[in-house]
């Protein structure tokens, strides 16, 4: 599907170290449905346990087709890998010390849901095949696993597309969930009268880490699994009520957080870390305390240090306000008369730029290179997160067995649909000057945000201010100097500006570990976040580069699905079934 009246191009931009993902591309498959679908599966998974126990990889490599993807989290190694094709996943069995950590498969019949079925496997619903749910047995675990079959032309035999198998739990080591979720009194020996503690007390003693306890794992800040949001919760959350139910979620889940608290120190001495922190309190108080974890995990937000640009003559800048957009805490009072210049094109860019709107100012975004626009419409219940969808867990499961390669194919053909389904909104933006782009070949928002980070916005309504040239839009410029009463763009356009905000993104999480420990260390870690030759994130929720740190970040969705991944990975270290240096 082709929409010449828009021709949105696609640039690729490559950083130093990235990674630049080739979309995936479907096998030639026979278009016929089968009949006994559970025993397409069924046959499909006794053949593949054989070749497993057998360790004839060759014959289990060839139970997948060439162009297929095995997606693997824990299951296999400690670590993520997707293993392009059988010669791939031939050789990365072989050089493993125990061919495979994975011991068996079967197929999960638990219900509808789970049981084998036909579905669609691209976005336009060209190409069916069987898709199984299966339940996995490892060396030290259980896990969940998903795949996706299709029938190959040539020999007609049923193949692997994509094969997802995921750890969901250490076995030995399960959660306090359900069945064993906590009685909830002390069931303790009773002591003389007064000496046994209550709830309130015993967490007051946990929260502070009184009697001489420490800390596993220090998080530097925080992310959110297990709790969903209530069936009433908004499609989009305001920030302040997003911020009232994380306080909430911290007093309802037990966890001791610490708030007004600086990281002061922290060494590694090979096994712990030896951290000093500075714990202030309302009435001027301030704590200082030491403690010797043996995991630090970093959650300071996948957009790390501010990104702002030095321009000669910032410093003779007259007007009232010249700053980041991070540090921009929205307009205050009318705005008539005066004039505002937002640099940068992206959702931050554009929230700023209608703020000044609708606050009465003269508004012009300096739009340095494309953006990939996705109207709101696109984000509000689709797929597996209809309202009428699975249950989230299982939506993210689903949503994460999916290759990013193949992720990557459906979003080029959902953003060629996106363009023919608002051809006249994309013009309007164009016309005016707009640049946009359709993210990495075409992949648009999803994969510009996993393999760049940003470069995007999601419509709320700036938009089509824009196309009404109520925001004016200047493009293809950078701001060359500030004057006292503006900016030079660098073809010599002055735009004069009450106040200035740059809305120019931010460095990488590898700066804040820089700012916040030191240069050697970070010189230590491996790059965050991008995609890697297998076209998983890189260094997040796994392996840091350096024992006992590790990176947490990414929206929420990403954050209470991998959460359970990164806690597999300590939870292993600390009982002793995996090492750091494992493969």
């Amino acid at each position: 599907m082709v929409v010449a009246s828009i021709q949105m191009p696609s640039p690729i931009h490559t950083k130093p170290g990235q990674y630049h993902l080739p979309a995936a591309t479907y096998p030639q498959t026979i278009s016929s449905i089968p009949v006994e679908v559970e025993a397409v599966a069924s046959k499909w998974t006794i053949f593949f346990n054989q070749n497993l126990q057998n360790q004839d990889f060759r014959s289990l490599g060839n139970l997948f087709f060439e162009e297929s993807y095995w997606r693997d989290q824990l299951c296999l190694s400690w670590d993520y890998h997707t293993l392009h094709g059988p010669q791939s996943i031939r050789s990365f069995l072989e050089r493993h010390p125990k061919g495979s950590r994975l011991n068996h498969l079967s197929i999960d019949e638990s219900d509808l849901l789970h049981r084998p079925k036909i579905v669609p496997i691209d976005h336009n619903h060209e190409i069916s095949g069987v898709q199984a749910f299966l339940k996995i047995e490892t060396d030290v675990g259980n896990g969940k696993g998903l795949v996706r079959l299709l029938q190959d032309e040539e020999s007609g035999n049923w193949k692997a597309f994509t094969l997802f198998t995921a750890m969901y739990e250490l076995r030995d080591h399960k959660e306090t969930v359900k069945h064993r979720r906590p009685s909830g009194f002390d069931d303790t020996v009773p002591g003389e009268l007064g000496e046994r503690e209550n709830w309130q007390e015993r967490r007051v003693a946990q929260e502070n880490f009184q009697g001489n306890s420490e800390p596993t794992v220090l998080i530097i800040d925080n992310h959110m699994p297990y709790l969903p949001f209530p069936d009433n919760w908004p499609v989009f959350t305001p920030k302040d009520k997003l911020a009232e139910w994380m306080e909430f979620y911290a007093r309802a889940m037990e966890m001791n957080v610490w708030t007004s608290t600086v990281l002061k120190d922290a060494k590694w001495d090979e096994t712990r870390w030896k951290v000093t922190l500075a714990r202030h309190f309302s009435d001027g108080r301030v704590d200082t305390l030491m403690f010797y974890p043996r995991h630090i995990i970093q959650a300071t937000g996948q957009a790390g240090e501010i990104n702002l640009p030095i321009i000669k003559g910032m410093n003779k800048f007259h007007g009232s306000r010249l700053c980041h957009s991070s540090q921009f805490r929205g307009v205050q009072f009318s705005g008539k008369g005066k004039r505002a210049v937002v640099i940068g094109s992206c959702n931050s860019g554009h929230d700023i730029a209608q703020d000044y709107y609708e606050h009465g100012y003269d508004v012009t975004m300096v739009q340095r290179s494309g953006t990939c626009v996705d109207p709101t419409q696109y984000l509000k219940g689709k797929g597996l997160y209809a309202e009428d969808g699975p249950e989230t867990e299982e939506a993210d499961f689903m949503t994460h067995s999916v290759p990013n390669a193949l992720l990557k194919r459906r979003e080029i053909e959902v953003t060629e649909r996106l363009e023919l389904e608002n051809k006249d909104f994309f013009a309007g933006l164009k016309r005016v000057g707009f640049q946009l782009d359709r993210g990495p070949d075409g992949s648009g928002r999803k994969m510009k945000y996993l393999e760049n980070g940003g470069g995007y916005y999601i419509d709320v309504g700036a938009s089509q201010l824009i196309i009404d040239g109520k925001i004016k839009i200047k493009q293809g410029q950078e701001v060359a100097q500030i004057t006292a009463q503006g900016l030079f763009l660098a073809d010599g356009t002055e735009l004069l500006a009450d106040e200035i905000v740059f809305a120019t993104g931010y460095k990488g999480m590898r700066e804040t570990a820089r700012k916040i420990f030191n240069d050697r260390f970070a010189d230590q870690l491996k790059e965050v976040w991008g995609l890697d030759e297998e076209g998983e994130l890189k260094s997040i929720w796994r392996r840091s580069g350096h024992a006992g740190f590790w990176f947490a970040g990414g929206n929420l969705a990403l954050s209470r699905y991998y959460s359970r991944m990164l806690a597999l990975q300590i939870k292993a270290i600390e009982e002793g079934s995996m090492r750091y240096e494992d493969p």
